[in-house]
């Protein structure tokens, strides 16, 4: 079955990247929850997307440059105004929570653009706190990142996030000892997820929102996809499973 995974939690209803829009997607029923992750200036392994703090608070400047505390005085409720104050919340405040849910956990690493340093270390060392590796998948755009991730903890997941079509990327993701493939769902037909699946890979594209594309996603059954819309996606799933 196609998992669901709620893009940056619920965040079509709910503020992105913040524990309502994670506790509305374990609401929902959702099978896991995606996030992003950066490191503040003092090293604390922060839950936002962008390498600034503009879009998504009532704040300006880069996260990096930020102490999680002056981090967390922000309020992340971007334009989902009805919600109270929402603060930024850490990695470790997310696991903490998520522990005691059934959901998988992908964590994004944001580190292609910014190389935050021990990045992963820090991520890793969380994870491993709450026992959580068995749950958590890692990806990134940063595939040294990955490599990196795979030559720390080979018991964790990881998946190449990429955006153009590659060829043969199983063949590249067997270099990396990856796991799961993460493409942009333009890149994404029948015929590369049976071939992917031949070469023993995962597949979960992304961002699937729109209902007849999740439909063709759960037709070509994709081991999962990232959704904006969890509670959506559970309904078009139900649906796509009784007409097949």
């Amino acid at each position: 079955m196609t998992h669901i995974f709620a893009h940056r939690g619920s965040a079509g209803t709910h503020p992105e990247n913040t524990m309502i829009s994670f506790m509305e997607a374990a609401r929902v029923q959702a099978d896991g929850i995606e996030l992003d992750v950066q490191l503040s200036k003092d090293g604390v392994v922060v839950v936002i997307h962008d390498e600034t703090v503009n879009r998504t608070t009532d704040g300006t400047g880069w996260v990096g440059q930020m102490t999680y505390r002056q981090l967390r005085k922000l309020n992340a409720n971007y334009k989902f105004k009805k919600y109270d104050f929402c603060p930024i919340p850490s990695l470790q405040e997310v696991l903490e929570w998520a522990k005691n849910t059934s959901l998988l956990i992908n964590i994004e690493l944001k580190n292609n653009l910014i190389p935050y340093e021990r990045l992963e270390e820090k991520v890793i060392e969380l994870v491993e706190r709450y026992d959580l590796a068995s749950r958590v998948i890692f990806s990134s755009f940063n595939h040294e990142s990955m490599a990196t991730c795979q030559q720390l903890a080979p018991h964790i997941e990881t998946a190449l996030l990429y955006m153009e079509k590659l060829h043969r990327p199983w063949s590249y993701a067997h270099t990396l000892q990856a796991l799961a493939l993460h493409p942009y769902h333009p890149t994404v037909n029948r015929s590369f997820v049976e071939a992917a699946h031949a070469h023993r890979l995962l597949v979960r594209p992304f961002t699937i929102n729109k209902e007849e594309l999740m439909k063709t996603m759960f037709q070509y059954e994709v081991d999962g996809i990232f959704t904006d819309f969890p509670e959506k996606a559970q309904n078009v799933r139900e649906k796509t499973l009784r007409s097949l």
